[in-house]
């Protein structure tokens, strides 16, 4: 099962970057720093969401092999992951 506080901490701080990056563009800070902010985040936000997602996979593999449909399963991963890589 997913480390819930583990997930908490990280998105906290995933916060905390847009709260500074909020303040440099409010400070007109230079724009070459600011989007390397945005990178900093986007990386650790999609490092959140990859945990989740592992997690979702191997849910889905294990309800599949508690009587779910492999198709079903399948349909569900599928349709999840389209979703998160949009």
């Amino acid at each position: 099962m997913i480390d819930r506080q583990a997930v908490i901490k990280r998105l906290r701080r995933v916060e905390g970057q847009i709260k500074g990056i909020q303040k440099m563009v409010e400070e007109e800070k230079f724009c070459g720093d600011i989007l390397i902010q945005v990178a900093a985040a986007r990386a650790a936000l999609n490092s959140v969401g990859g945990l989740i997602l592992q997690n979702y996979m191997k849910n889905c593999i294990h309800e599949y092999l508690e009587g779910q449909s492999e198709e079903e399963a399948l349909n569900q991963l599928v349709e999840t992951m389209i979703k998160y890589t949009k």
